[in-house]
Formats: C-alpha cells, structure tokens, sequence
C-alpha cells in the first residue's frame, strides 16, 4: 500500500468545550520528548561529544546528523505503544513475551541506567569543584533535590522543572560561537568518515551509544501513559519527539565544534579527565569565568534532567516487569511503596559510590559503547512489540515501515560488531 507513515491523528474538542490557546494545548501534550531528549544530551553525553570534537576534530559531527532520524523513529514507536496500548514498556514485554524476557530487559535497562547515574553525580560533582565546592556538598544536595521532586505528587510538575533545568545545556551555543569555528573546515570535516582508525570507531560506538539508550526508551513509553496523553494527540506528540531529536543532536554536534575549533587545533593530545580539565582547556579561548559559567551550567543541567528521567525510567521498567504500582501521581503509599522505594535508593547508592574518585571522562566514554553494545536486545524487543502489542491500523507501513526497521538492524549490527573490540578479541 505504499504509504509512508500511519494515518495521522488529530485532537479535536468535544461538544461544550472551548477552543483553547493554541500553545496551551501544545505544552499540555509536549513535554515526555523533550525532556527525554533533553536528558539524551546528559553529562555523559557531552564529554563524550567533547572529546570527540579534541581527538577528531569536524569528523564526529557527520554522524550525529544522521543519527537524528533515527533516534526520532525509534522512539516515535515507544509514542505509539504508549498512546495505544496504555502501557509501559517493561508490561508490554512481560504480557508479550513473560516474565523471564521481562527480566532481561529490566536487566538492560538497570545497566545502562546504573552507569549514566555515575556519569550524573560525577558531572554534578565536577560543575561544583569548578566553582570550589565541595563534591560532599553538590551531591547530596542535588540528590536531596531529585528525591524531592518525585514526592510532588505531579507527573506533569516534575516534567515541567526538569525540562527548564535541561534547556541549561543550550549554553554551550554562546561557547561555539565565542570560539569562531570556521565553516570551511567544518565542510571539510563533514566529508571525512575515518573508519580505518579504531580509536575513532571506537568513539563512534560512544556517540552512537550516547544517542540510542535503553532508558531512553523505557522512559518516554511510561511518561505518555502517566501523563495521561491519549490516540488523539499522536500528532502532537511526534512533533514534541522530533523537535527533541533535533535539539539533542544540535546540542551534542554545538559541543563537537567548538573543541574541534579550540582543542583540536592546538593540543590534540590534551588529557580531559574532569569537568575542570573542559573548562580549563576552553580558557584560552573563551576566558576563565565565561569558561566555567557556560560549560558549568550546560553541565550540570545536563546532568540534573538525565539524573531524574533515568532513575524514574528504572523505577518504572523494573515496576512494569515485576507488576509493582508505579505512578507518579499517586501519593506514596504501601502499594507503590516499592517503586518509590527503588528511585530513593538509585538516587543515593549513586551518590555514595560517586563520591569517591572517578576519571569521568573515560567513565563517560565506556558508558556510552556499553550503551552501544546494549542496543541489540533494546531495539530488537522494541521493534518486535511494534508488531506483536499493536492493532494493524496503528503500526507502521509501506515504506516508512521499511526504513525504520533498516535502520534499527544497521544500528543492532553496529553494536554487535563493536563486542569483540570493546572487548579486546
């Protein structure tokens, strides 16, 4: 039948009911994509796309184009599986395929979510030694913080704050442009793919593992379901998904240009190992303070809305897999006393651990090809729930149904292939 995508659908009021403020109606529906995308772009992420931009200079900034498209279709599915079918990811996989499945998904995203927790408190604490303040202050504080913010009682008041801490990351625009990038050697990086090199595929794995992330999708199928966003407002819900994708991978290739147009240029063998050492390495070029401002407050936003979505994203797919009450609208209670119990003891055992001494940089970099490496099982149950959870009239088709599937088997092969280099075989 040769269309491209599903039949949209569009929200329209009932009888009695006044038209509202068009933005209104927008920000009602909007939010689980961008704050996802926003956490996409965490601490991890950018130090990541920072040391890309110093080892390689322009040539990281080809793949981050192309992978917008597919970080949109891939959780463009989790839109539909929650708007659909009511339910969260991990439900979905323990109804459809049991619970054994269920828990090796659960265990995929307990990973993932374990080690971008880390990157988390380790940027936290490294925003606060940039300014001389001690990691035994910034971490228990920012944890105190997250705890607070998922006993509000409000899905949509947590969304909200994380969303305005996460737009701290678009500080690094005002960086790249202090640090005057020039186009023509961006073209040209944009033109080199140096695969021979196993130290840049090996980075790619990192950023490629930095986009697509088990969180990631966990989260946003459980944040439509408890926002309580319906069928009706699929559309909208795309857009707020595709905008974020574009943010996200703005963001990360803003972060690759501006050390390709600094670092790269005059000391591509500096060693960054904390957020000081990015901030330090900027000085020449943006100054001191304006240094450690803008890369301080990117970082710690960053850090904060991944810090939140990825912990929540946990609590809910290991609630989901086990049948636990998960909802953030609820008040604590002794039935969803285990799910709130989970996200306290996420916030604060990564906290603990983090408070002792870590090489974040490499700590990032790992994390994200472990991410990598994880993609396999996370797309391939994402794809298969498309098929098996859905209606006919609401999964995809024609070829828009081929592309996105083409694509997620490029990613998982890419992933596959990336075990016996990660692992040193």
């Amino acid at each position: 039948m040769g269309a491209t995508h599903p039949p949209a659908v569009t929200e329209q009021p009932g009888p009695g009911r006044r038209r509202r403020w068009p933005l209104a109606g927008l920000l009602a529906v909007w939010g689980p994509g961008l704050i996802v995308m926003l956490a996409d772009t965490d601490a991890g992420c950018l130090i990541t796309a920072a040391q890309s931009g110093t080892e390689w200079g322009y040539a990281m900034v080809l793949p981050q184009l192309v992978l917008i498209p597919i970080l949109y279709m891939a959780q463009e599915i989790t839109v539909r599986l929650g708007l659909f079918t009511g339910k969260g990811h991990g439900q979905l996989i323990r109804e459809h395929f049991g619970r054994g499945w269920g828990l090796l998904s659960a265990s995929t995203l307990l990973v993932s979510a374990i080690g971008a927790l880390l990157t988390e408190f380790a940027g936290v604490a490294g925003v606060g030694e940039l300014f001389g303040v001690s990691k035994w202050i910034t971490v228990p504080v920012c944890t105190a913080f997250l705890i607070a913010l998922a006993f509000a009682r409000s899905y949509r008041r947590a969304e909200r704050i994380g969303i305005a801490i996460g737009l701290a990351e678009l500080l690094f625009i005002p960086a790249m442009l202090l640090a005057h990038p020039k186009v023509g050697d961006l073209l040209h990086g944009l033109g080199s793919l140096p695969l021979g090199h196993s130290s840049y595929v090996y980075l790619l794995a990192a950023n490629v593992g930095a986009v697509i992330m088990p969180w990631m999708i966990f989260y946003q199928q459980t944040a439509v379901v408890d926002k309580g966003l319906r069928p009706a407002q699929l559309r909208r819900e795309r857009h707020d998904t595709a905008v974020g994708a574009v943010l996200t991978q703005l963001i990360m290739i803003v972060v690759i240009v501006t050390f390709a147009a600094t670092v790269w240029h005059t000391d591509r063998g500096a060693t960054l190992n904390t957020v000081g050492d990015l901030a330090r390495a900027l000085t020449a070029y943006l100054g001191g303070t304006t240094a450690r401002v803008l890369i301080g407050a990117s970082m710690l936003g960053g850090a904060l809305v991944a810090a939140l979505v990825v912990s929540l994203a946990g609590s809910w797919g290991i609630s989901e897999v086990l049948g636990w009450k998960h909802s953030l609208n609820e008040r604590p209670s002794r039935k969803n006393a285990k799910f709130y119990l989970i996200y306290v003891l996420a916030h604060v055992l990564g906290a603990v651990i983090v408070l002792a001494s870590w090489n974040l940089v490499r700590l990032a970099v790992d994390v994200e090809v472990m991410n990598a490496l994880l993609l396999p099982i996370v797309l391939g149950f994402l794809l298969l729930l498309e098929h098996k959870a859905l209606a006919t009239e609401h999964r995809m088709r024609g070829t828009y149904r081929g592309v996105v599937t083409a694509l997620c088997l490029i990613v998982m092969a890419f992933g596959l292939y990336m075990v016996p280099t990660t692992l040193g075989l």
